[in-house]
């Protein structure tokens, strides 16, 4: 079974920067495209940035130039670094592998998230 811990979250004022990671478990993590959701407040969560098992990457449109993601197979971890925060960044992060290399769609359980609130 696949589980995954998110961290990293925080209250930061816009215009911060902060780092989240999060760790798999239960799967050979270095095979699975991986994701960063969001969802924000009376929203639906979206995929904000995501990475294929080949480290191609690809970011909704409201993160580009702001959001950078990668991974580190050797810890089985992924990482979100977020710059110049917005208060529209506000959200529960939740990170999950995608079905496929060619999806956005999750592809398993979900984690317990970590929050972030970029105050303005």
């Amino acid at each position: 079974q696949v589980q995954l811990v998110e961290s990293g979250g925080g209250l930061v004022q816009a215009g911060g920067s902060l780092r989240l990671s999060c760790t798999a478990s239960g799967t050979i993590f270095r095979l699975n495209a991986m994701g960063w959701y969001r969802q924000a407040p009376g929203k639906q969560r979206e995929l904000v940035a995501g990475i294929t098992s080949t480290d191609s990457t690809n970011y909704a449109d409201s993160v580009k130039g702001r959001f950078t993601i990668s991974r580190d197979n050797a810890k089985n971890t992924i990482y979100l670094q977020m710059n110049s925060l917005k208060p529209e960044d506000t959200g529960v992060y939740y990170c999950n592998k995608r079905r496929s290399d060619y999806s956005d769609y999750p592809g398993g359980p979900w984690g317990q998230g970590t929050q972030v609130t970029v105050s303005s």
